[in-house]
């Protein structure tokens, strides 16, 4: 189904829970609790109404998905769903060693791992956590399990982390996997300004031996490779070069809302018409093609916490 601005929605981002096990700073996390996520049935029948309407690409996000005990389960019934023809999952990785074969056997095509430094001392200021040792080792059971794809997300802060650039480019030189920087956004509630943002162009001029990929791939990431490269490099740039006119993609929050931009503040409560279909498909439709026009990233609000909408 196209919105009003003719943009075709097929990309399904749905936060199954608000729970995680780490605390990033940039992330705007706090203790919550599971009592009001959306069960499976109520999960399918959701994403069943929105392939109806032409969604054929899900990723599963939380908070931390992995925290969820019943996530295969969840993965298994979604890839069931005529139109469904991809299914991924994000997570930060603590957890993915154990169930890296378990993913993969309920259909799962593929993991994207949060990892913004190889430095177990920044990790733990970051994070909250000293659990980087068991992140790499969900990386490499992610690679040896067999996905389709692996790719590692990365935020960059300037004051923080924005030296470990050239050690995550490492990764997809010396592993057949995707390394992306995402530049930061407003959602911590610290009120992140431009300033502390570490954008596309500042990487590319630090590392120019980096050149573009001619892909394809319809993605919000930009590729690039350099020689003997087994990955690739990615950058992910909504604020230095706003991609919201090609935007395909639509978010279902844990407790049963419909968000329709990641930088609008706008949801939409359709747990309540998961019992009429008719209905349902009805509420869907009009959220689809009133999506907004662009995110306002720009005017430097403070958004609702990442770990409540599913990045």
């Amino acid at each position: 189904m196209r919105d009003k601005c003719g943009r075709e929605i097929s990309y399904l981002r749905i936060s199954v829970t608000k729970r995680c096990n780490l605390n990033c700073s940039y992330c705007g996390s706090k203790k919550v609790s599971a009592e009001t996520e959306l069960t499976i049935p109520e999960i399918t029948a959701i994403t069943k109404a929105l392939a109806e309407k032409g969604i054929t690409k899900v990723r599963l996000t939380g908070g931390e998905p992995l925290v969820r005990e019943d996530l295969c389960d969840v993965a298994r019934e979604i890839k069931k769903i005529p139109g469904i023809k991809e299914l991924y999952v994000t997570t930060n990785g603590i957890l993915l060693k154990e169930k890296a074969k378990a993913l993969k056997e309920a259909g799962v095509d593929g993991v994207n791992i949060s990892l913004d430094t190889l430095d177990k001392n920044i990790y733990k200021s970051l994070t909250g956590t000293d659990k980087l040792s068991e992140v790499l080792d969900g990386i490499d059971e992610a690679l040896n399990t067999g996905f389709a794809s692996v790719k590692i997300n990365s935020v960059l802060v300037k004051g923080k982390n924005e030296n470990e650039a050239e050690k995550l480019i490492g990764l997809a030189k010396d592993k057949p996997l995707d390394v992306r920087f995402i530049e930061l956004m407003p959602f911590s509630g610290q009120g992140e300004k431009e300033k502390l943002v570490v954008t596309e162009n500042e990487l590319l001029e630090k590392f120019p031996f980096l050149v573009p990929c001619n892909s394809e791939e319809a993605s919000a990431a930009k590729y690039f490779t350099a020689k003997d490269f087994c990955g690739r490099v990615g950058f992910i740039s909504p604020r230095s070069h706003k991609f919201c006119n090609k935007c395909n993609r639509i978010r279902l929050l844990s407790d049963g809302k419909l968000k329709p931009c990641l930088g609008n503040d706008t949801v939409f409560d359709i747990r309540p018409f998961i019992g009429n279909i008719e209905l349902l498909s009805e509420k869907i439709e009009e959220i689809i093609y009133n999506k907004p026009v662009s995110h306002h990233f720009e005017d430097g609000d403070n958004f609702r916490g990442l770990n409540l909408i599913g990045g």
